[in-house]
């Protein structure tokens, strides 16, 4: 394959369009503009109520606050005084803030080149840190909830010794965010796998419970609660009729999934719930879409959903699965990654893709060398540009049919 030899577009993408070429391996870093003091207290809150809601017993805070917490509170009230506004007068109150007020608020004023402004940082229904929230927590030198999900993989790949078993730890990681008791004695359990992963599971938190029973949502399958639980840090009743996910746009026409005795059942840490499980979907349908195709690809060990393609002539592809709600952070992610590809396919859900702004915001984010080197497009998109590559087509264009490899069964056989 020669490099430059194709031009790639930004697939299912309105408003946006990439072209490709091949670069050198400069380092180049996003630009989101100079943070201003609003900006800057809207990402300190992200990472305080994403601490927070690590924390196992939240409606049992008590004065002296946790230090983040605090430190917060006392940031947002000087905030609030240099701009002649009430400050929270507590926790709960800031708690409350989170929740109604939105990234384009005055007391914020994000740009949006930044964070859409209808962001918020805490759901009005789940009362727990919003998916925008866990995104903007995760930006920053440390990376946040990210770094963690990867560090939990990394381990995780140590205790596995081999691709094979980490790729079926994975993979069952991605499929059972929730695992019950009564899951070890169906069909296809494997024991092997869960020794190693089963430090990754965490009781089910206190505020997950509502009346002693949890839910799971049939889409995401991640937790779920019902209208009229209590709201942790206020203990104040959430009212409304919606049922919240941690998924938080998931199509659920039938019904919810009901978690019985969930005493007995453990849920996945919370950052590989979102940075895992969540894009796993689309990832499976960009592995399925790859195999119809006949195109051979290895998993990158370093990434959380990250392939790189075979026999691919002298250029490097690489094909890395998200779904993030916030697409200028996920351009800013990708850009301080550095990739070592020639070129990546950062691959996005239809849904996504198909938002206003969403492409184009992405885009603009990047710097101009990356521009040509990171291109967005969806599961069916990849295919159909991956179809027109000179080496992995036969002469009409076609990518030629190959039968997939059967996957391992999970079983007696895992060592």
């Amino acid at each position: 394959m020669r490099s430059g030899s194709l031009v790639f577009g930004v697939a299912g993408c309105r408003g946006s369009r990439v072209s490709a070429g091949t670069t050198g391996h400069r380092e180049a870093r996003a630009d989101t503009g100079e943070a201003g003091a609003g900006t800057e207290l809207f990402c300190e809150l992200a990472r305080m109520v994403t601490a927070l809601a690590e924390v196992q017993s939240l409606r049992s805070f008590t004065l002296p606050y946790p230090g983040i917490a605090q430190r917060a509170l006392d940031r947002t009230v000087m905030h609030c005084l240099d701009l002649g506004e009430a400050p929270p007068r507590s926790l709960p109150e800031l708690w409350g803030w989170c929740r109604s007020r939105t990234a384009h608020d005055p007391l914020f004023q994000v740009p949006s080149s930044f964070v859409t402004p209808d962001a918020t940082l805490v759901h009005p229904v789940g009362q727990m840190p919003t998916r925008s929230c866990l995104e903007v927590a995760s930006h920053g030198p440390t990376g946040g909830v990210v770094t963690q999900a990867r560090t939990l993989l990394g381990d995780l790949e140590a205790r596995c010794g081999s691709t094979e078993r980490y790729r079926r730890c994975r993979q069952f990681l991605a499929r059972h965010p929730v695992v019950h008791q009564e899951d070890r004695r169906t069909p296809g359990w494997s024991k092997a796998v869960w020794s190693r992963v089963k430090e990754l599971y965490r009781p089910l938190p206190e505020f997950l419970l509502v009346d002693g029973v949890s839910l799971r949502c049939p889409s995401c399958g991640l937790p779920a609660l019902p209208r009229g639980h209590t709201a942790p840090i206020t203990g104040q009743l959430v009212a409304g009729e919606a049922i919240w996910c941690e998924g938080e746009e998931c199509p659920r026409h039938d019904g919810i999934e009901l978690i019985r005795d969930p005493e007995l059942a453990l849920v996945l840490r919370r950052s590989l719930r979102v940075f895992l499980v969540l894009p796993h979907r689309v990832e499976e349908e960009v592995l399925n879409g790859l195999d119809g195709a006949g195109v051979d690809y290895e998993a990158v060990a370093e990434g959380l959903c990250t392939y790189r393609l075979r026999d691919t002539g002298d250029e490097t592809l690489d094909v890395q699965v998200y779904d993030r709600l916030q697409p200028s952070l996920l351009a800013v992610h990708l850009a301080n990654s550095v990739p070592l590809a020639d070129r990546t396919f950062i691959v996005v859900p239809q849904r996504l893709a198909e938002r206003d702004g969403y492409c184009t915001n992405f885009t603009a984010a990047l710097p101009p060398l990356l521009r040509e080197r990171l291109v967005l497009t969806t599961p069916g998109g990849l295919v159909q540009r991956l179809g027109a590559q000179p080496g992995g087509a036969d002469s009409a264009g076609t990518v030629p049919p190959r039968t997939p490899e059967p996957t391992p069964r999970e079983g007696k056989n895992d060592a």
